[in-house]
């Protein structure tokens, strides 16, 4: 006797769905060498987090420890990396406590399966440029990791179902606040830049008024043409400062 479908399931569509939401980020010109670790997500969370956040956490880190390096204090930029780093590991650590809670819990009431989803889990592989790309898809992993335990516990009424939304959005709203800390950082240093370009910039414009002035001091006037004016270049780093001057569009829970 064949199998009966009682009930439609997901063939794919909610990931593609998702994925249709992801935020564009252009690493084309970032040259920086990537580990390839191939991922799994199976909750709701754990999928959307990934897709909003985690490609535009990498594109400010890359330019907070990268680009903003070359023009900026060392020790500036080392006090941010530090910043984000500890954040990175409070979340990761009230992550961990969160597990581990969960499966006291199941022991304690004899439970001994976890709640499964029915939609096709999301596999890819993710492309990581640093310590800090690897660090936050380990705490999206855990993320993703709490999500069915969560759920299993309130099936089984061992937590109310106002207590799992309060943690539940607790804990979403920390690891979102790493990329949006990463961001502002990333945010603070390009107007830092911004600045000392403009600077920079008047500094060779008065240059250029006193040279005027002394050529105009001189009685042979300069054919049109003569004077070359140098070209703006625009290298990666620039290209990468101005793409990173749009904000990227906002989570939702």
């Amino acid at each position: 006797m064949s199998e009966i479908q009682i009930v439609k399931i997901d063939e794919g569509g909610v990931n593609a769905r998702i994925l249709a939401k992801e935020t564009k980020a252009d690493f084309r010109r970032v040259e920086a060498a990537s580990l390839k670790i191939p991922t799994r997500f199976t909750s709701a969370e754990g999928k959307r987090f990934f897709a909003r956040l985690f490609n535009t956490l990498q594109l400010n880190t890359h330019f907070i420890s990268v680009i903003a390096r070359t023009r900026l204090d060392h020790e500036d930029v080392a006090k941010i990396e530090d910043t984000i780093r500890a954040q990175m590991d409070t979340v990761s650590e009230n992550l961990n406590k969160a597990i581990d809670g969960a499966e006291v819990l199941f022991k304690a009431h004899a439970i001994t399966s976890t709640a499964t989803y029915d939609t096709v889990p999301l596999d890819v592989e993710v492309h990581v440029l640093s310590s800090s790309g690897r660090r936050f898809l380990e705490v999206l992993g855990k993320l993703d990791q709490l999500m069915p335990l969560l759920q299993t516990l309130e099936i089984h009424e061992v937590i109310t179902t106002q207590a799992v939304d309060i943690q539940r959005a607790s804990l979403k709203r920390q690891v979102r606040d790493i990329a949006n800390g990463a961001r502002n950082f990333a945010m603070g240093l390009r107007r830092r830049m911004n600045a000392m370009g403009a600077r920079d910039g008047e500094g060779r414009s008065a240059e250029g008024r006193q040279e005027t002035a002394v050529v105009d001091s001189v009685d042979e006037p300069k054919a049109e043409g003569d004077g070359e004016v140098e070209p703006a270049v625009m290298n990666s780093d620039t290209r990468l400062s101005e793409a990173l001057e749009s904000d990227p569009p906002s989570v939702d829970d």
